[in-house]
This record gives structure tokens, sequence and C-alpha cells, in this order.
């Protein structure tokens, strides 16, 4: 088992944490990772994009000039693409862009990301993360203490409103749940800062 230094708020090291190598110290499978993350940005789609098709445009009920003798090219239809304020060819229609993709590879993505992360030392620890009000300030404070980086993901085993609103306001900063955690924002977050009850959870949830 790989282990790692765990911290406290102030940044201070308060133990160590052994990390599971079935989950947390795998060989990252960078095929399974860009497919689920493909995926999700898929399913994130709103699919709501729309343009009118020569059906659907006004007019075309007659011959907009005659067939010949005009010197222009012979039309049919005002709607035709060719005319101005015609259809659009293939237009974009609404559509549902999601799609399924086995467990399996959802797991293995996951499993490798949590990896990546420890291979790059980009995880971060912390045996807990407790505020008594919400306060960006000390939010701040403590990710300074810890050393994250700019863009930071706080994975919290259980929901905690005082540190994901002392958090909300922090660019590049996002908090998460465990049960709610995906492969693409931690692939998308330089720092991984978990709690040590997160871990337990992610050991407990992927083992």
């Amino acid at each position: 088992m790989a282990t790692i230094k765990m911290l406290d708020m102030t940044g201070k090291e308060s133990g160590n944490i052994e990390l599971r190598d079935d989950i947390f110290g795998i060989e990252p499978n960078e095929y399974a990772v860009h497919e689920v993350i493909k995926n999700h940005l898929a399913n994130c789609r709103q699919g709501t994009q729309a343009a009118k098709t020569r059906s659907d445009v006004r007019g075309g009920g007659r011959k907009p000039f005659r067939q010949k003798g005009t010197g222009r090219h012979r039309q049919g239809s005002s709607t035709d693409p060719s005319q101005r304020g015609g259809g659009v060819v293939f237009a974009p229609k609404p559509r549902d862009y999601s799609y399924t993709i086995p467990k399996k590879v959802k797991r293995l993505a996951m499993k490798s990301a949590l990896s990546s992360k420890v291979l790059d030392s980009e995880m971060i620890v912390v045996d807990a993360i407790t505020f008594d009000q919400p306060k960006t300030k000390d939010m701040v404070k403590m990710l300074e203490n810890v050393k994250a980086g700019t863009k930071a993901l706080i994975v919290l085993s259980d929901k905690d409103e005082n540190v994901i609103r002392s958090a909300a306001n922090i660019p590049g900063v996002r908090t998460t749940l465990v049960s709610t955690l995906n492969v693409y924002d931690i692939v998308n977050h330089t720092s991984f800062i978990a709690t040590k009850d997160a871990i337990n959870k992610i050991e407990e949830v992927y083992s």
C-alpha cells in the first residue's frame, strides 16, 4: 500500500494514511479515462440547437420566376437553400447526445484518475475540513496552508454547507461528495483534496 502524509487545516502533518493499491496504485489506463470523459461531456450536452429546413421556412407556394427567358437559373421554390431566406441544408434539430458505457470501464477510469493524482503528487489528504460558519477567507487560508494549486477539487464524505459555501466564490475551486465524484472533475483540477473520511468512503465504494 502507498503511504502519503496527512495534513491538518493549518498545513502541518497529522500522521500518515495508507492508500489501497487496487484503487490508488494501478497503472492509469488513458483509453478508459478518455472514453469516460467523452461520455460525461456528451451527457452534459443540452442538444437544443435547431435551424429551419426548406420545409420549415415561410413561403414556397409558387414558382418565384418563370422557367425560361430571365437569364437566371431555373428555380421552383423560394424555400430552396440556394435562395435568400431559404432553408438550411441538413439543419441541426434537437436531439439527445447521451449514451452509456460499461460499468467496468467507468470503474477502471475512476481508479486510473485517482492513481494518476497519487503518481503526480497532486493528492492532498486532510484529516478533517470544518468551519464554524461559511467564510471564504478561511477557505482561502486553508488552501494556502496545504499548498493547493490554482484549480482544486475538494472531496467530502458527507455534505457540509459551511465548507461548500466557503468555497463557492473562489475561482477554480469546486467541492463535491464521494457519491457525486466523477472522472472529469478529477482530471480537470490540478489538486485533489480529500478528507480522511472521504478516502475511506472511496475505498469502500470502489473496493
